[in-house]
């Protein structure tokens, strides 16, 4: 970062404290995301998207869960439904779904208690999730996409 100062975060200026904190997260993805690529592709082939989505379709199909994503801005997503099984596929029996929230017409608060498990719950199976709950139910899909990706290091490891 250019222009900012230890002087800037100790005065409390808001938003280039929030603007570090920013690249702080976007460095750890970065590294995260480059080292899924060391382990899973060909060295030089940059990890895609594509192939997050596709690792977790995959466990899910695996898992026998009738549940997957197209992509990160999934509506589906809002309900944590699909990372909620995705955990259970990789640590049978950690999830509790009776206070998981299902069904078609999901409300907006139960989204975001579903969303609170879901990320309360990668963090206890050892994903390195530092996504907001409310980044899930919002489908904010770079930050989706990172609980995906701290998933699937998690799994890899």
């Amino acid at each position: 970062l250019v222009g900012i100062g230890g002087s800037d975060i100790m005065e409390g200026n808001r938003t280039l404290t929030l603007a570090l904190i920013w690249q702080l997260m976007r460095a750890y993805t970065l590294s995260l995301l480059s080292q899924l690529n060391r382990e899973n592709c060909e060295a030089g082939t940059p990890l895609v998207e594509s192939q997050i989505i596709s690792w977790a379709n995959s466990k899910l199909e695996e898992g026998g869960k009738n549940i997957s994503i197209r992509n990160f801005q999934d509506k589906t997503n809002k309900t944590a439904l699909p990372i909620i099984h995705l955990i259970d596929v990789m640590k049978p029996g950690v999830i509790n779904f009776s206070i998981v929230k299902q069904g078609d017409k999901i409300s907006g608060p139960d989204c975001l208690s579903n969303a609170k498990y879901c990320v309360t719950m990668a963090r206890k199976i050892g994903a390195p999730v530092y996504a907001l709950p409310e980044d899930i139910s919002e489908v904010k899909h770079k930050m989706v996409m990172t609980v995906y990706a701290s998933l699937m290091m998690a799994d890899i490891n």
